[in-house]
C-alpha cells in the first residue's frame, strides 16, 4: 500500500506504474473517493466537537434555552450516525482501491511487457557440454529410485510427486546447506506457520490480486502460504520496532503451496511447476532508507548466488522488467539456473525490494532516534526452492554411466558420498 498523499502528489507516475505492471485500478476514482473520505471525516469531527461543546454548556443553562440545546445535541447525534454510515461505505471503497494501487518501479527498472524484456546482468559458470545423450531429471531420478510421479498423481492429482530415498536426502541437503550458510551470515533461522490468517497475505501483497493462487481452508478461514515470506514479513505485524535493532535478517524454512491457476500447459513436465514444494526464504526488515535498501537487496542477491556457486551450478542474473514485476515490487532480480533438459535457464530465485509497501499494510513501524515513527522497508529473496533446484542439480551433474555427482559442499549432508548411483 502506498501513502495516499504520495498518490495524490504523483498521480501520473502511479497511473503509469499501473499501466506498466498491467494492474487494473482507477486512480481518478480513488482520488475522488479520497476527497469524499476527507470531507466526511472533517464533517464528523466538526459535529463531534459541537456536540462536546454543547455537553459542556448545557449544565449552565435552564428553561427553553436548555431544551433547545438538548434537542440540537440529539439532532447532531443523528447527523453523526448518518454521516458515519456514509463514511463506512466510502472507507470500504477507498480501502479496496488502495489495495490495488501498485508501487512505482525504480528508475533503473527495464521497461517491458514479458520475460523477453528482462535484462541480463551477468552469467556465472559454463553449462556442461556432454559427450553423451543426457537424461532429463525424471529419467535420472526414476533410474535411482528418487522420485515417483505416477503414484504422486494417483494419490494427490496433477503436479504431485513422492521424493524417495536419495531424492528426499538431496531435497533436505540443499535446504540445510542454505540454512547453514545464511546462519553464518547473520540470519536468524525460523520454522514458520504455513497456515495463516488472511491479513498476512493481504499485508505482504499477495491479496487481493493473487487470491486465486492460494489454497483456502474455508472452515477455519485460513490460507496455505506460497512462500515463507508471508509468515516472516508478518512476524512483526502491528508492532513498533527500535531503530537500533534494524535491519532484522530472518531465514524461514517451510512447505509452500500454490494452485498455479492459469498455468495449464506451461512448464508442466517433471518437477518444475508443482503444487507443493519447500523453500528456504530470506527476509530483511530494514529502516526507511532507500540507499540502505539497495545495499540490502544486493546482499540478498549475493547470498543466493553463493549458494548456487557452492552447488556448482551455472546461472545468470536478470533484472526483471516492469511487466513481469509484482504489484508491490520497486526493484526485482531473478536468478535463472541452467537446466539441460530445458535447453536454457529456468528461474530458481526472485529477489525483491518493496520499500514501505508491505510495512504500511502490516502496520510495521519503528521509532527513530528523534522519537518520530516511520514505516519499515522490507525485502526478500529465495535462498533455495526444492524440488525445482533438483532439476538443475541432477541434470548438470549427471555422468555418462547415469550416476549423479554430488557437489562437494553437499557431501557432508549426504553422508560423505561423492555419487548417487555408484
Amino acid at each position: 500500500m502506498l501513502d495516499i498523499q504520495f498518490i495524490r502528489e504523483n498521480v501520473d507516475a502511479v497511473k503509469e506504474a499501473a499501466r506498466m505492471k498491467g494492474i487494473d485500478v482507477d486512480i481518478d476514482r480513488l482520488i475522488h473517493v479520497d476527497n469524499e473520505r476527507r470531507s466526511l471525516i472533517q464533517a464528523v469531527e466538526r459535529l463531534k466537537h459541537e456536540r462536546n461543546e454543547n455537553s459542556k454548556r448545557v449544565k449552565s443553562l435552564a428553561g427553553e434555552e436548555k431544551t433547545k440545546l438538548i434537542e440540537r445535541t440529539r439532532a447532531i447525534g443523528e447527523e453523526i450516525k448518518a454521516l458515519e454510515g456514509r463514511l463506512d461505505a466510502v472507507l470500504a471503497e477507498w480501502r479496496a482501491l488502495m489495495l490495488r494501487v501498485p508501487n512505482v518501479p525504480s528508475p533503473d527498472t527495464p521497461i517491458g511487457t514479458s520475460e523477453e524484456d528482462n535484462v541480463e546482468i551477468r552469467r556465472v559458470g559454463t553449462p556442461p557440454a556432454f559427450s553423451f545423450p543426457p537424461k532429463n531429471h525424471i529419467e535420472l531420478m526414476t533410474l535411482h529410485g528418487m522420485v515417483d510421479v505416477e503414484r504422486g498423481v494417483k494419490v494427490a492429482g496433477s503436479r504431485s510427486y513422492y521424493l524417495i530415498g536419495d531424492g528426499l536426502r538431496l531435497h533436505l541437503a540443499v535446504q540445510q546447506l542454505a540454512l547453514d550458510l545464511l546462519a553464518e551470515r547473520g540470519f536468524t533461522p525460523m520454522a514458520v506457520p504455513v497456515l495463516v490468517n488472511g491479513f498476512a497475505l493481504e499485508g505482504t501483497g499477495y491479496f487481493p490480486l493473487g487470491e486465486e493462487q492460494a489454497y483456502h481452508c474455508e472452515t477455519d478461514d485460513k490460507y496455505l502460504i506460497g512462500t515463507a515470506e508471508v509468515s516472516l514479513a508478518a512476524y512483526h505485524y502491528d508492532e513498533i520496532l527500535r531503530e537500533e535493532e534494524l535491519p532484522k535478517r530472518y531465514v524461514g524454512v517451510s512447505e509452500c503451496f500454490r494452485r498455479e491457476v492459469g498455468s495449464a500447459g506451461r512448464d508442466t513436465f517433471g518437477l518444475y511447476r508443482v503444487h507443493q514444494f519447500s523453500k528456504v526464504e530470506q527476509v530483511i526488515i530494514g529502516p526507511n532508507d532507500e540507499a540502505m535498501s539497495r545495499r540490502l537487496h544486493d546482499e540478498l542477491l549475493e547470498n543466493a548466488e553463493l549458494i548456487l556457486q557452492r552447488l556448482e551450478l551455472p546461472y545468470r542474473v536478470v533484472q526483471v522488467c516492469t511487466g513481469e514485476m509484482g504489484q508491490g515490487q520497486v526493484r526485482k532480480h531473478d536468478i535463472e539456473t541452467w537446466m539441460p533438459s530445458r535447453g536454457g535457464y529456468g528461474e530458481t530465485h526472485s529477489c525483491s525490494t518493496f520499500h514501505d509497501f508491505q510495512a504500511r499494510r502490516l502496520k510495521l513501524r519503528y521509532r527513530k532516534a528523534d522519537g518520530s515513527l516511520a514505516y519499515c522497508h522490507t525485502l526478500n529473496n529465495t535462498a533455495i526452492a526444492s524440488p525445482r533446484i533438483l532439476i538443475a542439480l541432477v541434470e548438470n551433474h549427471q555422468q555418462e554411466d547415469g550416476s549423479i555427482r554430488i557437489p562437494e559442499a553437499l557431501r557432508p549432508y549426504m553422508g560423505g558420498r561423492v555419487f548417487i548411483g555408484r
